[in-house]
């Protein structure tokens, strides 16, 4: 009798060892799944790499034994893992994986199973793929905790990613995350993943721990199994948009400044697509300036857009044309050449020295001087007209002796 009693404490013995080495292995299931490429966007120009490590904090406690579509709640944690991982794109960072809940035992209730170490995606999912679901409790408070020392070693932001059922103690979770983010301020964001039940208790809690890290946010695992919700998950998580300062319009004439090839417009002017105003007779001088708008093509002008016989100026008194003038009337013959319907007034102007009445005579002389060259050069007198201002309409100040030579000319005035 006593012999079989102790065969049979060695058979139930055995048997208990078997079901727990059975109830330890390692659950893997990997979804199918075709991942969204990332590769290009974050890539491309408008994107860049929001975080240098991430860190996750996986759920391995007893509770996690309980069933949601037929399967283990820590199953569902594997596989959200496995499309993160699948989906994430080529990037640089670090990476760490700690688990908890296990048995005391067993060597801690919080395990690292994973780095911290570079990120190469097929030794992160084998790293995942082997932790074994404990039949411990949950202390998310020490993960937390020791996750936090597992930072020390890893430079720059982190994405600190907890994937769990939410069966915490309502106070732990978050305080130990707000002790992370103390400690590492703005190098750390948190993100919470709940999987299993969707408890309003288990959720607050979630959503208090992402809380804690004030950038993170909250995501229940069953809305993230599309391709396209992972994508964008993941996108937040390890992603972030350049912000492009606005383009500059900095005469606010519609026209971007690096597209405006003439700055300075004033308020209000008209422009085109370049930036620029209208110059209809393509004088160089913009409409909003030119006194003279009606310039024939070839004539040179002053910086009023005004018809101008540069090269003809006078001495003080005198009214006669030099020899060396006469290459500057001759264009102006030619102006008149091409232009057959084009008639003139040939303005005759002073500097301010002497008497009006005196000025008015040296002003005619002078118009009548240029004219009677001209019409030497075969244009027809019926086409001009000689007139004289004196010092009444200057070009410039007479202040100077430059400007007084500057307003000592003769303009032409088109009369179409």
């Amino acid at each position: 009798m006593r012999k079989n009693f102790f065969l049979l404490t060695k058979i139930i013995l055995i048997g208990a060892f078997l079901i727990g080495c059975q109830a330890h292995l390692p659950e893997v299931t990997h979804p199918e799944f075709q991942p969204m490429n990332l590769n290009t966007k974050w890539k491309a120009a408008g994107y860049k790499q929001k975080v240098d490590n991430f860190i996750v904090i996986l759920d391995a406690s007893g509770s996690l034994s309980q069933q949601d579509e037929g399967r283990t709640n820590f199953v569902l944690a594997k596989d959200f893992l496995y499309r993160m991982n699948q989906t994430m794109p080529d990037m640089k960072l670090g990476s760490a994986l700690r688990s908890f809940g296990h048995w005391k035992f067993k060597g801690g209730e919080t395990m690292l199973d994973h780095g911290p170490t570079n990120w190469i995606r097929e030794d992160f999912q084998i790293a995942v793929d082997e932790v074994v679901r404990g039949g411990g409790s949950s202390p998310v408070d020490q993960a937390f905790d020791h996750s936090s020392e597992d930072l020390a070693s890893m430079s720059g932001k982190t994405a600190v990613i907890l994937v769990g059922d939410g069966k915490y103690e309502a106070v732990d979770g978050p305080a130990a995350a707000k002790r992370m983010k103390a400690r590492y301020g703005s190098n750390i964001c948190i993100y919470t993943v709940l999987v299993g039940s969707e408890d309003p208790g288990k959720l607050q809690i979630m959503q208090d721990i992402a809380n804690a890290g004030e950038c993170g946010f909250f995501q229940k695992a069953s809305t993230l199994k599309s391709p396209q919700a992972m994508a964008n998950w993941v996108e937040k998580v390890f992603l972030s948009k350049v912000q492009v300062a606005a383009p500059l319009d900095s005469d606010g004439d519609g026209v971007y400044d690096n597209y405006d090839q003439c700055p300075g417009t004033p308020n209000g002017v008209a422009v085109d697509s370049k930036g620029c105003p209208p110059d209809l007779d393509g004088d160089g001088v913009y409409d909003y300036l030119d006194k003279c708008p009606t310039t024939p093509k070839g004539a040179t002008v002053d910086n009023r857009g005004c018809w101008v016989i540069r090269g003809v100026k006078f001495e003080t008194a005198k009214w006669d044309i030099k020899a060396m003038s006469y290459r500057y009337l001759d264009e102006v013959a030619t102006i008149l050449k091409n232009n057959p319907g084009l008639k003139v007034e040939i303005q005759g102007h002073t500097d301010n020295r002497g008497s009006a009445k005196y000025n008015q005579k040296l002003s005619d002389r002078r118009a009548n001087a240029v004219m009677g060259y001209l019409v030497g050069k075969g244009i027809s007198p019926n086409r001009l007209t000689a007139s004289g201002y004196g010092f009444s309409k200057p070009a410039t100040s007479n202040d100077t002796p430059a400007g007084r030579a500057q307003n000592r000319r003769v303009e032409l005035k088109p009369v179409w």
